[in-house]
């Protein structure tokens, strides 16, 4: 069975280029809708190569100045990808939110 943090990486890792997702959408996804700042935390602790970067505050704001080098680098990487903001700073949710995982068809 895979841990709290284990099911956040996995969610993370399928997020695609240009698109973001919330950590308490992760939370939600994850199986525990209330724990954004687990979710938080789990990122500070992200095995390498894990695109973190898509990973924003439920408005869109980008994360703290410590993470990525700063909001400025994290800004970078999203707008490299194809990520738009609005003009006061945070992505554009309504362009750029992941809908999560596809679920496989059952048949």
């Amino acid at each position: 069975m895979q841990t709290f943090p284990q099911r956040v990486y996995r969610l993370v890792s399928k997020i695609p280029k240009g698109s973001v997702a919330t950590y308490g959408q992760l939370a939600a996804l994850a199986g525990s809708p209330r724990a954004a700042r687990i979710v938080g935390a789990a990122m500070v602790r992200a095995p390498a190569g894990l695109p973190c970067h898509r990973v924003l505050y439920s408005d869109g704001s980008l994360c703290c100045e410590q993470a990525f080098g700063g909001k400025e680098i994290q800004r970078g990487l999203l707008q490299e990808e194809g990520v738009s903001f609005l003009p006061d700073g945070r992505a554009n949710l309504k362009k750029h939110l992941w809908p999560g995982p596809e679920e496989p068809s059952k048949k």
